[in-house]
């Protein structure tokens, strides 16, 4: 009889394993695994125009998997794990070879900020305990050439950031928004003649017993104000005046921000510029956070709304999965991948349950009810601290899940140190022959220039090949701090000596692209090319 249940229960599982391929197989977007081991459970994550991944965690974690080269380490008194600490919580990885090298950071990270300045370099704000006030720099070099964290010593932050969120603006300087117990907005570089942190009683008024106000949603609007949103309602701020122009109608369904954990994005600019569209999904049940709940159904509703319009209303819509700590990442296209998280829960150390491993792609020029496609599932798990972000080549880059306070690999969901991409439909060999090159673009392009960029694509061209600037954001806690994507003018292009020459318009000034370097890709009927790094400068 015990034989017999064996062999059924062998069938079953057979059965159900043959069914989820198949399912599979039948699903747009492939998986592949990059880097078994990175050594940290990456909490924190950005592309740089080298073609390098900077992957950071917290320094108060205990050992990680990768060592700190020899007579590196970090000595710190305070530190309850390790008062020596000769590990590496930050590392970066080469694209081209998939190698990781170990980074050396000295203050605590946990839940901080990040941005990228017009130069391309990195800038690490906030964190818990030594690392409230601190500000960290990390300029890119070539993968062959050594670079690392560098905290400053002249400079700090005015208030304490945990839990913020940073935003370049069209001047280059960035506005680093909220923190936990933190209602005030300030720049770095600190603006002249107004010292220190601004009140924003907004983020006070929208605080609850959960402190849903945490890692506020910040875009940059192409008027030069900032949709700020935090808990379930949202305001536009003239951060120049240091005003709340709007307050938006509140958004049904619940709070939207840490601990609940939805995610948020503006589509692509395109066009004159003037209209920016503000998409924010899913989240936690108010309470499951007070409640340690890990098994209230996560939300699956999404709000969209005209940010510029001058009478904004939400539009309402339901994803396929009901997800919280999902990652929204701008593709080249326009269209948005959700990836990664949890079906219910909330977000905190080992606070979610049942897994979301299918993506779903949003696209947004489909009318209601027909946005919303699911993609080929993954098998890994990416709960609490995990990070996606989009890379030159097209692909998503899925890092991290570390939903326990130490590194645990013997949990249900364990600590995660391998790195994945998820390559959606556009990249399968089907399309290989419309896939554009880029073979002639300019290093520098300056606003409202026009400027040519040669192209080469197997099949003859029909239709306009677009021509796209994504910039590379700062990747933490379900939302990409920073992203951004503008279609460009474009002409339609031209033969040109085996080639196609296609004419663009840079984008007008900073509040539609602030300066910076761009991921920039030709789109050919949705397929992009590999990327070229260009700095847009004023």
């Amino acid at each position: 009889m015990a034989k017999y249940a064996s062999s059924s229960r062998w069938l079953l599982q057979s059965l159900i394993f043959t069914i989820l391929s198949t399912v599979r197989a039948q699903l747009p977007g492939t998986w592949e695994l990059l880097v078994p081991n990175a050594g940290v459970a990456s909490m924190h994550t950005a592309v740089t125009r080298f073609n390098t991944v900077v992957l950071l965690d917290r320094t108060n974690i205990g050992p990680s998997r990768k060592m700190l080269p020899k007579g590196h380490c970090r000595f710190d008194s305070n530190d309850v794990v390790l008062k020596k600490d000769c590990f590496a919580h930050s590392v970066v990885l080469d694209l081209q070879t998939n190698q990781i090298r170990p980074l050396m950071i000295l203050t605590d990270t946990w839940c901080s900020s990040g941005q990228f300045l017009p130069d391309g370099t990195l800038v690490q704000t906030g964190g818990d305990l030594d690392g409230f006030k601190k500000i960290r720099k990390f300029e890119p070099c070539e993968p062959g050439e050594f670079c690392d964290w560098v905290e400053l010593k002249d400079v700090e932050l005015a208030n304490g950031r945990w839990y913020a969120t940073n935003q370049i603006l069209p001047d280059g300087t960035i506005i680093i928004v909220g923190g936990r117990g933190t209602n005030s907005v300030e720049y770095y570089p600190p603006r002249k003649n107004k010292n220190g942190a601004i009140e924003l009683k907004f983020l006070a008024d929208v605080e609850d017993n959960q402190m849903d106000n945490l890692y506020p949603y910040v875009h940059l609007l192409p008027n030069g104000h900032l949709f700020i949103f935090a808990n379930n309602k949202a305001v536009m701020y003239d951060h120049g005046g240091n005003r709340v122009i709007r307050d938006y109608p509140a958004l049904s369904g619940g709070p939207r921000n840490y601990p609940s954990a939805g995610s948020s994005v503006m589509l692509a600019l395109e066009g004159d510029f003037s209209t920016a569209v503000i998409v924010i999904c899913g989240g936690a049940q108010y309470g499951a956070f007070i409640e340690r709940s890990t098994d209230i159904p996560a939300h699956g509703s999404c709000g969209r709304i005209v940010a510029t319009d001058p009478k904004p209303g939400w539009e309402m819509e339901d994803m396929p999965y009901g997800r919280i700590m999902g990652d929204m990442v701008m593709l080249p296209t326009g269209d948005t991948l959700i990836i990664n998280g949890a079906q219910a829960g909330t977000q905190g150390f080992e606070m979610a349950s049942n897994p979301c491993l299918y993506p779903v792609l949003y696209r947004p020029d489909q009318p209601v009810g027909l946005r919303f496609m699911t993609l080929n599932p993954g098998t890994v798990p990416r709960m609490y601290h995990s990070t996606a972000n989009l890379l030159p080549d097209g692909r998503v880059l899925i890092a991290g899940s570390n939903p326990h306070y130490f590194y645990k690999f013997g949990a249900e969901f364990p600590t995660e140190l391998r790195l994945e991409t998820f390559s959606p439909e556009y990249l399968s060999s089907d399309r290989a022959k419309v896939r554009p090159e880029i073979e002639g673009i300019p290093e520098t392009v300056r606003y409202g220039e026009a400027f040519d960029v040669f192209v080469s694509v197997s099949l003859p061209v029909v239709g306009i090949i677009e021509v796209n600037f994504g910039n590379a954001p700062f990747a933490t806690h379900s939302f990409s701090q920073g992203q951004r994507l503008v279609k460009l003018n474009v002409t339609p292009s031209v033969p040109d000596n085996g080639r196609y020459r296609i004419k663009c318009t840079a984008p007008p000034n900073g509040a539609v692209a602030p300066p910076g370097y761009y991921m920039v890709f030709a789109v050919n009927q949705g397929v992009p090319s590999v990327a070229r790094w260009v700095h847009l400068v004023a």
